[in-house]
């Protein structure tokens, strides 16, 4: 890979944009380093001195998705509440630039997981760095002082993951348009009546 100059840096972050979009519009094995480039407007050529494979693109989305996830953990870990903390958490990726196209990528991608083991270890290992982050959140809450019905913190994360997976299922099969702002309070009202059944004995701060 050369040199990650500021100019080199771009071209990278320009090609795996370009990759998202056609493996969210065409899938894994239908997207060939052609279609990327096409969609980058560069050469084949240049891509290739970048990632030396299609793998090798979604191996860098992956570790690029990883740093996000950091970033919004941070984020997650300084809010005032655990309800704040699961907000942010949650309506991420309503304010993708084109949340509906990520989406479909991230099923995409796990459905590739099911058929590729490299691409699987690849998906456990954000999929794990995700949950062990969340579980930290989860577990310095004061609400787990008393924990819901019994459930580790562990136990609390994987319901809230397997909620966010089926909302992100619910935005890939619709197909008309909605805003960010429309999908941001949609999933807000997931988060909050998610939360009011694990947590219901606690005071509830006043929502707008």
């Amino acid at each position: 890979m050369p040199p990650q100059t500021e100019a080199s840096a771009d071209r990278r972050t320009q090609i795996l944009r370009a990759a998202m979009v056609c493996f969210a519009k065409r899938g894994f094995h239908q997207t060939s380093m052609h279609d990327i480039s096409d969609e980058a407007g560069i050469s084949v050529g240049l891509i290739y001195r970048y990632f030396a494979s299609k793998e090798a693109v979604i191996s860098a989305l992956a570790e690029d998705h990883k740093k996000e996830l950091g970033e919004l953990l941070e984020r997650a870990r300084s809010a005032p509440t655990l309800l704040d903390s699961l907000e942010i958490l949650l309506t991420a990726h309503c304010c993708e630039n084109q949340p509906q196209m990520h989406c479909a990528f991230v099923v995409d991608l796990f459905a590739e997981a099911g058929r590729n083991p490299s691409i699987a270890n690849l998906v456990r290992d954000v999929l794990e760095t995700g949950m062990a982050g969340v579980t930290e959140v989860i577990a310095r809450a004061p609400e787990m002082r008393d924990p819901p019905h019994g459930m580790k913190p562990r136990e609390v994360t994987e319901l809230i993951f397997a909620a966010a997976r089926g909302s992100m299922m619910r935005d890939v099969l619709e197909h008309a348009q909605v805003s960010a702002a429309e999908r941001r309070e949609r999933q807000l009202k997931v988060v909050r009546q998610l939360w009011r059944l694990l947590f219901a004995y606690a005071n509830e701060p006043a929502l707008a």
